[in-house]
């Protein structure tokens, strides 16, 4: 098993250096950085957990909350989480959140964590409360719903998400200049997650365009591509012709609605985009194989992944006690779906 040492060697500096890095303080050159995670990469050197343990009193464990396992969305996120996690010495376990059961949280997190990282949840005023003063901060990916507006966001609230409002807009503009004037958007009328604020951007994005957007423009896909598949094919059933759609595109909250969406026309006989365009928000690998392969809001999940837990390890460390949310910028590949 490599020791330290070792990895000083390898990389050409001192073993206060390698405790830096692995601890994760902001003392050393990135040159320097990449050098030890390299070494430690090569030589598979672990830390002493337990003898950290019982030195710091701290689990080095992080606790991620996803909301849905078979979202390649969610599990892309989860693995650049835990590879910025291990380079920090830190074990990850993942935890399926349901709302019901946010009270048990307390008591499977208290004394086994160090930080939580939330995927699309809102967790209580209470809940918050509890973690935070008892020092186990929390940052989401995503951005959390809440009632509040921008003005009155809760400090206590920091995450890591892009700028919808702006790559919202560019996708509306990108619509408009196909000749779209109704467009639909499909998300989840629970509207107590993270696809609530893309929901909101979009309708901005449109009033910002001049276009307008009816309550009935709404599709409630759940998140899921089998909940948007139906969603959209009854709407089909019941109008009995495409044409009969008060909308002539459709933008999805995420890219499972926006496949189920695709598979939905496909049966229907409706061609896409010639008679129906639809549009995804994160590019998951999926979206570039299907048929036609979709137009998406590229969501930046390796960046976002890595900047959050680097931003838990902070506060968990104590560096940055003050809150601070991140807004990255999102890219627009535009395919099949919209353009043909």
């Amino acid at each position: 098993m490599a020791t330290r040492q070792q990895v000083a060697d390898r990389a050409g500096v001192s073993v206060a250096v390698v405790s830096y890095v692995l601890n994760n303080r902001k003392l050393v050159k990135e040159e320097t950085r990449q050098k030890v995670l390299e070494a430690v990469r090569e030589l598979g050197y672990r830390p002493n957990l337990v003898a950290r343990s019982l030195k710091t009193k701290k689990s080095n464990q992080i606790a991620v909350l996803v909301r849905f396992l078979g979202n390649p969305f969610e599990a892309g996120i989860l693995l650049a989480i835990e590879s910025t996690a291990k380079a920090s010495g830190y074990f990850v376990f993942f935890q399926t959140y349901e709302e019901a059961q946010e009270e048990q949280l307390k008591e499977l997190f208290m004394g086994r964590v160090d930080g939580i990282i939330l995927l699309g949840q809102f967790l209580s005023s209470e809940t918050l409360d509890y973690f935070i003063s008892r020092g186990i901060p929390i940052v989401s990916i995503t951005r959390p719903y809440t009632e509040l507006d921008d003005r009155d966001m809760d400090i206590r609230s920091q995450w890591i998400d892009i700028d919808w409002h702006g790559a919202m807009r560019e996708l509306v503009q990108h619509l408009r200049q196909q000749g779209h004037e109704r467009i639909a958007i499909m998300a989840d009328s629970a509207g107590i997650h993270h696809y609530e604020w893309r929901f909101r951007a979009c309708i901005k994005a449109l009033n910002s365009e001049g276009l307008r957007f009816e309550p009935a423009d709404r599709l409630n896909g759940g998140g899921r591509f089998e909940q948007a598949y139906a969603e959209l094919a009854q709407r089909l059933s019941l109008i009995g012709s495409v044409k009969k759609l008060p909308f002539t595109a459709l933008i999805c909250a995420n890219d499972l609605m926006a496949a189920g969406s695709l598979a939905a026309c496909r049966d229907h006989g409706i061609a896409v985009p010639e008679q129906l365009t639809i549009a995804g928000c994160e590019d998951i690998l999926m979206s570039a194989q299907t048929n036609p392969p979709l137009t998406v809001l590229r969501y930046p999940r390796p960046e976002a992944a890595e900047a959050a837990t680097r931003h838990l390890l902070e506060l968990m460390e104590g560096k940055n006690s003050c809150s601070s949310s991140t807004s990255l910028k999102a890219e627009l590949v535009v395919r099949g779906s919209t353009a043909p």
